[in-house]
């Protein structure tokens, strides 16, 4: 019983949020069209949108750690879901994603991704996009902001392994920034796919920099260990059982 009620809530909140994403995005799409920093109001009205109604209406606290960077900096994140795109993001001043180019053409989405300086990237030959998508990073270097990459390239749900990508040590060696890791567990309540929303707390956890200098097999192997390492933690404190990855 009590899980079929958290799940008819988790379906009023979900059916909530996308209703909510035209209309905010509508809302606040005059001062979008009009400026960049008006495109970074509505999408912070929408992410806060989302943790303030997650918290009353399926009982999701959400909680980011760490010292969200400010200045021109890579973010290397861990990526469960949907969840921790809006804990970052919420976070920094003047964040922008790389992104599937396919978002581009969602509508509302693909507009404010545009607006912000997201990076739009194809994921074609591996060698052919990481090209384009150094091309493109350096074609918008001149705008401000911290741009974030999921290194592993996509959603990876709890207890599964996926492999770091190159493309976010191509991206920290050529940018030569310092590369701030993320570590979450927001996986445990907010999955990959389902409608389920499991109450309790869901964290984002910036790490300690890394500063620029760094090879990009010993950056590579820094950055897979510390945001794994973090990563566990949180699903060891969020009671998800950590030694049942496969």
């Amino acid at each position: 019983m009590r899980y079929a009620v958290q799940w008819l809530r988790s379906l009023v909140f979900v059916g909530q949020m996308y209703v909510m994403l035209p209309v905010i995005g509508l809302l606040y799409m005059p001062g979008a069209i009009l400026s960049r920093k008006g495109a970074v109001r509505g999408c912070k009205a929408y992410c806060n949108w989302v943790r303030w109604t997650a918290r009353w209406m399926v009982g999701l606290r959400t909680e980011v750690r760490g010292t969200p960077p400010d200045g021109q900096v890579l973010i290397a994140s861990k990526h469960q879901s949907f969840l921790d795109i809006l804990l970052i993001y919420s976070e920094l001043p003047a964040g922008r994603f790389i992104m599937k180019r396919e978002i581009l053409w969602t509508p509302v989405v693909g507009l404010y991704g545009m607006r912000i300086g997201c990076v739009a990237v194809n994921r074609g030959k591996r060698g052919a996009a990481i090209k384009k998508m150094v091309q493109d990073v350096a074609r918008g270097a001149q705008k401000p902001g911290q741009l974030i990459i999921y290194a592993q390239g996509t959603r990876v749900a709890p207890g599964v392994k996926a492999p770091y990508k190159i493309g976010v040590g191509v991206l920290y060696e050529q940018m030569g920034v310092t590369c701030v890791p993320a570590a979450t567990n927001v996986g445990v309540f907010w999955p990959k796919r389902g409608i389920y929303r499991r109450p309790g707390v869901a964290v984002v956890e910036f790490l300690e920099p890394i500063e620029a200098g760094l090879g990009k097999e010993a950056f590579m192997a820094r950055l897979e260990g510390e945001i794994e390492t973090a990563s566990d933690a949180l699903l060891h404190e969020a009671g998800f059982a950590v030694d049942e990855r496969t």
